[in-house]
């Protein structure tokens, strides 16, 4: 994070990034993360609500609207830079010049604390230890 609250997106992660980005504050094993939306992974939210045989129509409405009001739209400039507004950075445990870690996660990457990375990768290697699918 640098003094202006942007971090650096790697080039590879820019191809999703062209098109719009929304930051969402969320929360992954109980730690404050930013996540970073691409088109695809908003809309995905959006279908999974609008496809869900459980929801009411008045609680799909809400859970759309809770999602867009929770999202900040985002670009990455020229430089490969995104700008995540400050409110947002702090409200997450990072401050300006801080060391954050991007984790790529598939449809979407998430900005993470260097304290909170390192406990969240603490958390998930344990996980796999449990790993039935074999997966990792």
């Amino acid at each position: 994070m640098d003094p202006k609250f942007r971090v650096s997106v790697p080039g590879a992660w820019r191809l999703e990034a062209a098109g719009n980005l929304y930051l969402m504050a969320s929360r992954e094993y109980d730690m404050p993360v930013v996540k970073v939306l691409g088109d695809a992974a908003f809309q995905n939210r959006i279908t999974a609500v609008q496809e869900s045989p459980k929801l009411t129509q008045a609680e799909k409405s809400r859970m759309i609207g809770k999602l867009a009001s929770m999202c900040r739209p985002a670009t990455v400039n020229d430089q490969g830079k995104l700008l995540v507004p400050k409110e947002l950075s702090t409200s997450i445990e990072i401050e300006a010049n801080a060391e954050v870690w991007l984790v790529g996660r598939g449809p979407h990457f998430e900005i993470w604390s260097k304290e909170n990375f390192h406990k969240m990768r603490e958390i998930e290697a344990a996980q796999e230890e449990d790993d039935d699918l074999s997966i990792f």
